[in-house]
């Protein structure tokens, strides 16, 4: 059984000890600090090792959104699971696209609180009907209808990165919620392999994490 060592960083000091509180009846959830904001927190990360952050957005000193920004190319492998009140589409998809793995509203049920933990350490992303939403109204509003304007040059399109068979599989198999392990499984390569594939996934298609993955996936219609 694995220990998911975690910090909580929010301004708010009865909401971070009533979040402990409600993390405390898991035995794989194991507290490691807490910060009031953002300049804290990097402060503590300096000492501390948590495999996960519970992040606010709104906070004093140094938000959430700079906080990611900062965190992530010093700390790669920290999973970030924003907390916040906050469900507007272009917060959600911004810090996905920064580098958080999920998108928690505060009034969330501890069990979905736990759940997310498990799912951005395990599988790198935690996506819900929150973030589904916002992907939805992303992809509604930047549909256009086509319109014969023959004295109007056409919209140049966006081009998709060209990914090979095995790249889309495996990308594919990410979406799915699957580990490296399982997904190492179902392919017949070994973990190295699709680890090996998922950061050349990362880097060829200039994301920030699996999260990121998971998001380019759904925009592009490689899943559903």
């Amino acid at each position: 059984m694995s220990i998911i060592k975690y910090i909580i960083a929010d301004d708010h000091n009865i909401f971070r000890h009533g979040l402990k509180y409600a993390l405390t009846d898991d035995p794989q959830l194991q507290y490691m600090g807490e910060a009031e904001n953002g300049q804290q927190l990097l402060t503590l990360l300096q000492t501390a090792q948590p495999d996960v952050i519970l992040l606010d957005l709104k906070m004093p000193v140094m938000d959430g959104i700079e906080a990611v920004k900062q965190i992530r190319p010093l700390y790669p492998d920290v999973r970030i699971l924003m907390l916040t009140t906050y469900d507007d589409e272009h917060f959600i998809l911004h810090l996905i696209e920064l580098g958080a793995n999920g998108y928690l509203i505060k009034n969330a049920d501890p069990g979905e609180i736990k759940k997310a933990i498990h799912s951005v350490f395990n599988q790198g992303y935690y996506f819900n009907e929150l973030m589904n939403n916002a992907m939805l109204k992303k992809l509604t509003r930047n549909k256009t209808p086509e319109i014969n304007t023959p004295n109007l040059p056409t919209p140049e399109k966006t081009t998709q990165i060209k990914l090979n068979d095995r790249e889309t599989e495996v990308l594919k198999w990410i979406c799915s919620e699957l580990t490296t392990a399982q997904i190492a499984e179902q392919m017949f390569l070994s973990p190295r392999t699709i680890e090996g594939i998922r950061t050349t996934l990362i880097e060829k298609l200039g994301v920030k994490n699996v999260a990121g993955l998971v998001l380019y996936a759904i925009k592009n219609g490689i899943v559903q």
